[in-house]
């Protein structure tokens, strides 16, 4: 009886994440520098394993999520190498029209000396992250959990090796496909678009000065994000491409001059000459929306939970809200001496973070139909109303709250407190 009550309380203070991408690792951190040894973690990616493979895309990390990483003690890893976004420019128009009118321009600051969002390319986040981790001693496991098995008091995560993981709680950050989310059958609302997301960097002669241009086109948005500065011309910026499914073959399959060529007609020629630092890729484009956030002991994070359109640049940040959210609904439950893994502290997860998903989802499905669409009566419509924005102070100073992130309730990381 003694070893099971000693084997029940080992399990109460482990929790397992399935899932070593941003969000699976930013919460690893945070609930592990919240409660200390207090909690054993354990982070399971087949990645921990192999070599590391270089993460062509950038994000944009708005001021909510920079203050989480800061509190976080990793944003100083990648502060000299990110790029604050000072100023943003949205055009509408046709591939061929040969001027691009900016119908709306917001820029600022939320504080004093606080952009609303920097650039910061992947691969640096990500090692600043494990190397966090590490160091706060989480554990970083070089497998996947193949399967978790609800058993009462506890939850066993099984690896492909035999072993089992008896944990409080296992957090599914697996991704879009999550076979954890469905073998827990916790359901899936989603389509896919008939858009493909097309990623590169772009080096370019002349300096960007901090501004993001959203191209918006009849295929889809077409975005010029700063980066900085270096690469073989000496400025660099990150090209976000939505286009037609059928068309991506073509535009991409040919040789690199005429990708060049295809980039050269959609990113112009205000920055001067351009050059393709690195091969476009092209990945599917799709919205999905879990119908429950949690299970038997199972928490849903990052795109297991919600996949949205990257029209406005806030997948990241939504991920990274959930997992602020979710370390704090366990540090609350674990301080109060409850169950990290029972409905209480699940639901309060799931509270914090159902409706504000859900409204981010259909605001960018939303932007994405509107835009994406050539019709001249919607082409006027929205064209009008882009205008009569940019001449009001006050809404353009909400959308920029809104794109920090710091609009509404907010996780006590994304405030820069500590849990």
């Amino acid at each position: 009886m003694a070893a099971q009550e000693r084997a029940h309380q080992r399990a109460h203070r482990e929790i397992v994440v399935a899932g070593g991408g941003l969000p699976g690792l930013s919460f690893a951190l945070a609930l592990r520098q919240a409660l200390g040894e207090a909690v054993r973690l354990t982070v399971c990616d087949p990645a921990f394993g192999r070599p590391a493979r270089p993460d062509l895309r950038a994000y944009a990390v708005a001021a909510g999520a920079r203050r989480m990483l800061e509190r976080l003690g990793v944003w100083q890893a990648v502060a000299s190498s990110a790029q604050p976004i000072r100023e943003m420019v949205i055009t509408d128009s046709r591939l061929a029209d040969p001027v691009r009118p900016a119908f709306l321009t917001f820029a600022g600051e939320v504080e004093e000396g606080e952009p609303f969002a920097h650039m910061v390319e992947g691969t640096g986040l990500v090692d600043a992250l494990r190397e966090a981790c590490l160091a706060a001693g989480v554990i970083l496991e070089p497998h996947p959990v193949a399967q978790a098995r609800a058993e009462g008091s506890h939850i066993a995560a099984r690896l492909p090796d035999g072993r089992e993981l008896h944990a409080a709680l296992v957090v599914a950050a697996d991704g879009a496909r999550s076979r954890l989310r469905e073998a827990a059958d916790l359901g899936w609302i989603g389509w896919s678009y008939p858009q493909s997301g097309i990623v590169a960097t772009v080096a370019h002669e002349h300096d960007h000065e901090g501004r993001a241009i959203e191209h918006f086109l009849p295929s889809g948005p077409f975005a010029v994000l700063p980066l900085a500065d270096g690469g073989p011309l000496g400025h660099r910026s990150s090209i976000v491409w939505t286009e037609r499914n059928a068309d991506v073959p073509a535009l991409i399959g040919g040789g690199p001059e005429e990708a060049l060529r295809e980039v050269e007609r959609r990113f112009g020629h205000t920055l001067g000459r351009i050059a393709l630092e690195s091969e476009l890729r092209a990945y599917p484009l799709a919205f999905g929306l879990a119908r429950r956030f949690c299970g038997a002991r199972l928490a849903l994070l990052g795109d297991a939970a919600h996949v949205i359109h990257p029209i406005a640049g806030q997948g990241l940040n939504l991920g990274l809200k959930s997992a602020a959210a979710l370390a704090e609904a366990l540090t609350d439950a674990m301080r109060l001496g409850l169950d990290p893994g029972g409905p209480d502290a699940l639901r309060a997860y799931e509270r914090s973070r159902r409706f504000d998903t859900l409204a981010m989802g259909a605001a960018t499905d939303g932007l994405n139909r509107l835009f994406s669409n050539d019709m001249l009566p919607v082409r006027l419509a929205r064209d009008l109303g882009l205008g009569l924005v940019d001449r009001m102070p006050a809404l353009k100073r909400l959308f920029i709250r809104e794109a920090a992130g710091l609009r509404g309730a907010q996780p006590r990381l994304m405030r820069g407190d500590a849990l």
